[in-house]
């Protein structure tokens, strides 16, 4: 998603139809919270912005014991709130993805989330990466994703040309080289969390472009059911959730 611009990429032929299958999982195995009052523009970086994030991560692991993974746009911003989340002091393990794992690095890193926790396990990574696309981990070896960001590619040389290619053809460039394939690793990291009909978790997306109209407009079917959520009522949201399993 969303369709029309992977028909665009995929196919030169108008009338190609597409089938949306309805997702199998229940609705209600998951949660979706928006949160408002984060900004990953690098205008709004700084320490105050990354000790918001690290809170908000710090507040929506708090509310059940099980494994998380918090993604991030660059190793920049992610080791940043990374520092900022060490001095809340939570009682978590907490893994950091390096930008230079080999293999084995890797596959011990996956292996923290196989074995049996009894504590919560919360792992820093890049949005993206090897551990947000491909990686398939069921009911309780994942219980939440925190997003930070809305995964737009870096301005560069290709993603201008394919900006140019799109305005000539009278469709919005700046959607089809940056929002959409931003929104496609974001809908990918999310997708790490609801695996089986027996899955259930939370996708946190913080940003404050998540709230905006043509973002909404970008989410699944099932996502429709969102929660807008800020800094002091995260927890509360997060809590009613899982509650409601007890």
């Amino acid at each position: 998603l969303p369709i029309q611009y992977y028909k665009s990429l995929l196919s030169v032929v108008q009338d190609d139809y597409a089938v949306y299958a309805e997702s199998t999982f229940p609705e209600t195995n998951r949660s979706v919270l928006l949160a408002e009052g984060i900004s990953t523009k690098y205008t709004s970086r700084g320490e105050e912005m990354y000790s918001r994030i690290a809170e908000y991560i710090g507040k929506t692991i708090d509310s059940k014991t099980g494994n998380y993974m918090a993604f991030f746009p660059s190793y920049r911003l992610m080791e940043a709130v990374y520092e900022k989340f060490l001095e809340l002091g939570k009682k978590s393990e907490v893994l950091l993805q390096s930008q230079y794992m080999d293999e084995e690095e890797r596959e011990e890193f996956l292996k923290k989330f196989e074995k049996e926790q009894g504590g919560t396990l919360v792992a820093f990574c890049v949005m993206g990466g090897i551990f947000s696309e491909g990686i398939d981990l069921k009911e309780e070896r994942l219980i939440g994703a925190i997003i930070i960001g809305t995964g737009l590619p870096q301005v560069n040389p290709e993603q201008e040309i394919l900006k140019e290619y799109f305005d000539e053809q009278g469709e919005g460039g700046f959607d089809y080289a940056y929002q959409y394939p931003g929104m496609n690793k974001v809908m990918q990291a999310a997708g790490r969390v609801i695996r089986t009909v027996n899955d259930k978790g939370v996708i946190a997306l913080l940003d404050d472009r998540f709230l905006l109209p043509e973002y909404v407009a970008l989410f699944p079917r099932e996502w429709e059911r969102y929660t807008v959520v800020n800094r002091f009522n995260v927890k509360q949201a997060v809590d009613d959730f899982w509650g409601q399993f007890v």
